[in-house]
């Protein structure tokens, strides 16, 4: 049973083909542990570990030239119901609903402006233990240049209503499952990017202090792409690791009681 409602982010995934490097870089970054799955078929996989808690995972790339990228799995109990959803919203079924060993079954799709996401239908593993702490996933955010499509898209598959007043500013929206924002969207900022690109998914990790993890992140040989800035949500900074896979991290405003 997943840790999340159906139709909330409930893991993310790291592809590289540098899967030594980022069994170093991630845990010297977040004070990560990695496991590894035993079964040769696995290629390596490694599941993170934030004190004992599994929080995301790390694997070889499913294409020689795939580039390094970071993915957000949507809880689900039905990955077969969600692939039939994705096509009928004009969606592409990139991999069939599979099993992963006895762990899951997960599928991968892409929405109508690209961007890929993949849903996750537990059985031995619940997916992401424990979120919204230093270290862990703390939110997922659709980047896309058509907002518009995406709302019809998303609220077809998951049920997902767009919330356009979050606490995320101008141009922000957030998707509401039920009574709660579950993950955000936002337009490309910018004018360089460039108008037939494709949209994508990033993910952000929990920091005690965002000055300091990308800091470390340039120790450790990574790149800051977006200093350190306040925004509505909390204080952030837009990271890429050696391997040049995207990500951010983010310190939320204490909650008042």
């Amino acid at each position: 049973m997943s840790t999340v409602p159906p139709g909330t982010p409930c893991w993310t995934d790291l592809a590289t083909p540098g899967l030594t490097d980022a069994r170093r870089f991630y845990p010297e970054l977040f004070g990560w542990t990695g496991r590894v799955m035993p079964e040769p078929e696995a290629g390596g996989y490694t599941v993170f570990l934030l004190h004992g808690q599994a929080v995301a995972g790390v694997g070889p790339p499913a294409i020689p030239d795939q580039v390094p990228i970071w993915s957000v799995y949507v809880a689900t109990d039905d990955a077969d119901l969600v692939a039939g959803r994705v096509e009928r919203a004009g969606g592409q079924v990139v991999v069939p609903p599979f099993e992963v060993f006895d762990r899951g079954r997960m599928a991968v799709f892409s929405d109508p402006a690209g961007a890929a996401f993949s849903v996750w239908q537990p059985m031995a593993m619940p997916g992401g233990e424990v979120f919204d702490v230093p270290g862990a996933l703390s939110w997922t955010e659709l980047v896309t240049p058509d907002p518009g499509g995406a709302k019809a898209f998303y609220e077809l598959v998951f049920g997902w209503q767009p919330d356009d007043q979050p606490a995320g500013g101008a141009g922000h929206t957030g998707w509401r499952l039920g009574s709660r924002i579950v993950a955000g969207m936002t337009t490309p900022l910018g004018d360089a990017f460039p108008t037939d690109a494709s949209a994508y998914w990033s993910v952000y990790f929990g920091s005690a202090d965002v000055d300091d993890t990308a800091a470390r992140v340039a120790t450790l040989g990574g790149t800051i792409l977006v200093p350190p800035r306040d925004i509505p949500a909390g204080r952030y900074t837009a990271l890429r690791d050696p391997q040049g896979a995207l990500f951010n991290a983010i310190t939320r405003p204490a909650r008042t009681p």
